[in-house]
């Protein structure tokens, strides 16, 4: 992705976030559980920090996981 079309995604994409989000702000921006946010972060498709206690994921992050291609592998091929 170029670094334009990033930047427009940056404008348009989860504006009413801030630019660095908490653990909590990732799952409802995806919709997902608690669990499935933790092992984003934790198998590396989603970029964090830990900062104290806390882990800290750049809004970039996040936008990168969304908008990147992924081959889904079905189960028993």
């Amino acid at each position: 992705m170029k670094k334009t079309e990033l930047k427009e995604l940056y404008q348009m994409m989860f504006p009413n976030y801030p630019d660095i989000v908490t653990v909590k702000q990732l799952q409802v921006m995806l919709g997902v559980s608690r669990h499935l946010a933790y092992k984003l972060i934790n198998d590396g498709e989603i970029q964090a920090v830990k900062i104290g206690s806390s882990l800290k994921i750049p809004k970039v992050s996040v936008i990168n996981f969304v908008t990147e291609e992924r081959r889904e592998v079905k189960p028993g091929a």
